[in-house]
């Protein structure tokens, strides 16, 4: 069983997001995608200042099975990203919903993270 927050919205491709109610929000994998994935060895992460539109290909996680594209659940633009991610990729697998945040997105629309999925809603994804 995965770890599914339930402050969190999600993607179907497994990107969470949290809104912060200043019209940002954090964006990551979730427990169940970097489960898939295995060991993490390596992320891309967009250039602060990227003007993102929903289901767009941001990044990419590398691990030792696969490489994943990294989807925005919503549009908005990169306002942060994760540093700490370049040196300790292995910090998606340890601990995907708190340190291992991928970006910051300042919110096109904050009205589109209603259009996620909600916690039971991606729970039933997973089946």
């Amino acid at each position: 069983m995965s770890n599914i927050p339930s402050d969190l919205r999600y993607a179907k491709s497994h990107e969470w997001l949290k809104p912060a109610g200043d019209g940002t929000a954090t964006v990551g994998i979730s427990d169940y995608a970097q489960n898939s994935l295995g060991d993490i060895t390596y992320v891309q992460l967009p250039k602060v200042g990227t003007t993102l539109k929903a289901g767009e290909t941001f990044g990419v996680v590398e691990s030792v099975k696969a490489a994943s594209d990294l989807y925005a659940p919503v549009a908005g633009t990169v306002v942060a990203v994760n540093d700490a991610l370049n040196s300790a990729p292995e910090t998606l697998n340890q601990s995907p919903y708190d340190t291992g945040w991928i970006l910051k997105l300042k919110l096109a629309n904050p009205a589109d993270a209603n259009e996620l999925l909600s916690p039971a809603n991606y729970e039933k994804l997973l089946g």
